[in-house]
């Protein structure tokens, strides 16, 4: 065995391409072994074994640079940089990250959790290096599903007007996430197809200049028809023209080819891409016969490949998924639209039904808003589904397009609140914050999928501007679903206790938490009053004038960020109305990035637990009841 023994990727130089043919097989066992234990990207880590190998065969990390693109596929650069005997604790609290991480290791120079980043960054690692006089190799590995990301064009673009030095290696397994979708797509499967590159404007000029008396003068007339043969000959000739040397495709598998092609790179110049062909899901007939299912898989059993899924009710996003049909059904202008995650939002089951009227963009959440208000504008419903942390990256667009045209767009924002394993990349705790303070907009979160459904209802009768709910990545509470789907009044909380002492004004999870609370409380002889703040925006400014007329305390417990959510709201309207004698506090995420673990884990540690806010009503009982307590002012 020769894993065990790797502790260093150095060791590497030392092995024959037989050994190294071997190392890659235990690789394959290892990771299929542990991932069916911790769960996480298994698809894609398979499919880049050979194209790790080689990568830290013929190079020096770190002081030669490997940017993954998002970096759920550098499991093996993982294993091969000294980590594999910590791979038990992959994605969980103070364990392994399910992506790169700076302070994991020296080898990982950057990390993302989003897609189309790594040009850019090897853009500008490049350009330090010549700043500094240095002469490491700076590597991007991008999948072609990144590539159909507007930021990754736009650094194709500058890398090939700079000319620098440095590589990408285009991992093509025809499939990202979901099924790629575009233009970039069908070029890719073109050039699949046509597996000998030729070089051809190059050699037909070598063999002229060499032709006695007239070579000289053919040459320059192959010179004038170089772009007529580039363009019939060179399958990169979209690379080629952005200013790169174009190398491949070559099999992501061979890694004598790989090796090969990796020191034929080095002797060029400027910017190489290298086009690398791999199979998602390599080696596990499981992974290689669905590598969707298995892209980011919870634990499994290795020999039938059965997936082990805790039993609850439905997610949220099921819930999403199956109302959107019944609106489908009863709205035909309503059309779904998703930046390359139609399994992940639950829009499966709707684009069977309604193949027509399911939109998925790619891995482009900015074109995906705009599209979604211009069509709008053209009388049509479009639903945006998006995960809150992808739609951070529409930001502009949803400001500009939607907001400010007022356009009838409605953000379906999933993974709202802690989302677990993948981190502190893709929490969702910032779109309250970020969308919040825009004019036009109108937000909403469902204290259970009952509400949920009414929500989405509501929002597609809502014709006087964009409207977002968004909903956590957690099961359903299992309550009872309305046969009948209804509007909410915009702006309407609801009163679920009485308590005109105390009381906790919640969203989302956060209010079934607030119950818990309650009830602890209510045995110590403390009555609080539980309000479901399902609006976010508008709020609704008579409950707040009732509360703050009996004289309540109060606490805002959000999963969201506390630095511009639903509590700075509150105490954003009580200024504005001179409501300066009121106790709020605030109980949400502090000023943190928080990191993988599970959603509890997450919950203990920024104290938004039952015990935590049952601790919060007790100080501040006992502050009102000394003489010189915090009894008139308002408390962040």
């Amino acid at each position: 065995m020769l894993l065990p023994q790797l502790n260093d990727p150095k060791q590497l130089k030392s092995l024959s391409i037989e050994q190294l043919n071997t190392l890659a097989d235990e690789i394959r066992r290892f990771l299929i072994e542990k991932l069916s234990a911790t769960g996480g990207h298994l698809a894609s880590n398979l499919g880049v074994v050979e194209l790790t190998l080689a990568l830290h065969y013929c190079y020096d990390s770190p002081r030669d640079k490997f940017i993954f693109d998002v970096g759920h596929q550098a499991y093996v650069h993982k294993i091969l940089t000294g980590r594999q005997d910590r791979f038990d604790t992959l994605r969980k609290q103070n364990g392994l990250c399910g992506f790169v991480k700076r302070s994991e290791s020296e080898h990982d120079v950057w990390e993302a959790g989003h897609s189309s980043t790594s040009l850019s960054a090897a853009m500008g690692m490049a350009m330090a290096r010549d700043f500094k006089g240095e002469d490491n190799k700076v590597v991007a590995i991008i999948g072609d599903g990144a590539l159909t990301g507007g930021m990754a064009f736009e650094a194709l673009n500058h890398i090939g007007h700079e000319r620098r030095k440095l590589m990408v290696i285009l991992n093509d397994n025809e499939m990202s996430i979901a099924p790629n979708v575009g233009a970039m797509h069908n070029y890719l499967s073109q050039i699949r197809s046509d597996r000998h590159y030729l070089r051809a404007k190059d050699e037909v000029e070598g063999l002229l200049r060499k032709i006695p008396a007239i070579g000289g003068r053919l040459a320059k007339t192959a010179e004038r028809m170089k772009d007529s043969l580039k363009y019939m000959m060179v399958p990169g000739v979209l690379f080629e023209e952005l200013g790169f040397t174009y190398l491949g495709p070559v099999d992501g598998h061979d890694l004598a080819t790989m090796i090969d092609t990796f020191h034929q790179a080095d002797n060029v110049a400027g910017p190489v891409l290298v086009h690398v062909l791999t199979t998602k899901g390599k080696g596990y007939q499981p992974a290689e016969a669905d590598s969707y299912k298995w892209h980011g898989i919870t634990p499994y059993k290795i020999e039938s490949g059965q997936v082990l899924k805790a039993v609850g009710h439905p997610m949220y996003t099921e819930v999403f998924g199956e109302t959107l049909i019944e609106l489908g059904r009863q709205d035909e202008r309503l059309v779904a639209v998703t930046p390359a995650m139609p399994g992940g939002s639950g829009l499966f089951p709707f684009s069977k039904e309604f193949p027509g009227r399911m939109i998925d963009v790619g891995i482009a959440e900015q074109h995906a808003a705009t599209l979604c208000a211009a069509l709008a504008m053209e009388g049509m419903k479009p639903v945006f589904a998006v995960y809150s942390t992808f739609m951070q990256r529409a930001y502009d667009q949803i400001v500009h397009d939607i907001c400010r045209h007022n356009a009838n767009v409605m953000f379906a924002i999933d993974r709202a609140g802690f989302v677990g394993a993948d981190g502190e990349t893709h929490q969702g705790v910032y779109d309250i914050a970020f969308m919040r303070h825009i004019p036009n907009i109108v937000l909403m979160m469902p204290k259970d999928e009952n509400e949920l459904r009414h929500m989405m209802k509501t929002a597609l009768e809502y014709n006087d501007g964009p409207i977002a709910y968004r909903y956590p990545r957690i099961n359903g509470t299992g309550t009872a679903l309305d046969p009948e789907l209804r509007c909410l009044p915009i702006g309407s909380w609801e009163r679920l206790r009485p308590g005109d002492d105390f009381a906790i004004i919640a969203c989302g999870p956060m209010v079934q938490l607030a119950e818990d609370a309650a009830d602890l409380l209510k045995r110590e002889g403390i009555q609080t009053g539980v309000v479901n703040a399902r609006f976010l925006k508008p709020l609704d400014g008579s409950m707040l004038q009732s509360l703050a007329r009996a004289g309540t305390k109060m606490i805002v417990l959000e999963e969201a960020s506390q630095a511009g959510s639903l509590g700075s709201a509150v105490l954003e309207h009580y200024a504005e109305h001179g409501l300066h004698h009121v106790t709020v506090e605030l109980m949400g995420v502090p000023d943190i990035f928080v990191e993988h673990g599970s959603i509890k884990e997450q919950r203990q540690l920024t104290g938004l637990t039952v015990e935590a806010v049952c601790a919060r009503i007790k100080s501040m009982k006992a502050a009102s009841s000394y003489p010189f307590g915090k009894t008139t002012s308002s408390q962040a």
